[in-house]
């Protein structure tokens, strides 16, 4: 059975990646990796879904039990991706994806270098904060901090394989879907070479 692909996607807070993720998820695409954070369960969250949920004390036993593949602190709570989880999935075939911030994903690239890093941008700054507006969930001086946030995360976007526009979301999600595609593509490619290598042996 072929290895799968691993995938993350970044952007700035209000880019809308969490919805292009749950775009691609739902059309079986790839599979979700869930993330584990300390931080308290938000309204219509569900535990194994949105997040795992823990507390401080075991998510530094993870850590310190190298059972992260990566993490980040971040306004004072843990977020972090369990690693047997995403390792079980891709040794099934199963193409997985990560929604994780750039300080995670550059640290996941670190560990494994096969992983395609995709980072979605807003059309303008002024859109990014149309969007955190209209979602309604900070106030004026959280805004500005996620903005301030924004630059830097954008500044991390040239370290990443692709850089994707998220204008329209329907062509956003089949930009991403297409370049998944070629990835697994030429994967299954190389898999195949390589097998027909060993068959001459």
């Amino acid at each position: 059975m072929n290895k799968g692909a691993l995938f993350v996607i970044s952007g700035p807070s209000g880019t809308g990646k969490g919805t292009v993720c749950t775009e691609l998820i739902n059309r079986g695409d790839v599979f979700l990796s869930v993330s584990a954070t300390t931080r308290d369960k938000r309204a219509g969250e569900t535990e194994g879904v949105t997040y795992y949920y823990t507390d401080k004390a075991r998510f530094e036993e993870m850590i310190a039990g190298g059972e992260m593949l990566e993490w980040a602190n971040y306004n004072g709570n843990y977020y972090g991706t369990p690693k047997a989880a995403v390792e079980k999935m891709l040794a099934e075939g199963r193409n997985v994806i990560l929604e994780i911030e750039p300080q995670g994903a550059l640290a996941v690239k670190a560990k494994m270098p096969e992983a395609v890093l995709i980072f979605i941008i807003p059309p303008s700054i002024e859109v990014l904060k149309n969007r955190l507006v209209d979602r309604g969930r900070e106030n004026d001086e959280e805004i500005e901090q996620r903005l301030a946030a924004a630059i830097w995360e954008m500044e991390q976007a040239e370290k990443y394989n692709y850089i994707i526009v998220n204008d329209v979301l329907a062509d956003c999600v089949d930009e991403i879907s297409n370049v998944m595609a070629g990835v697994v593509d030429m994967r299954n490619k190389v898999y195949a070479l390589l097998e027909e290598a060993k068959e001459r042996k």
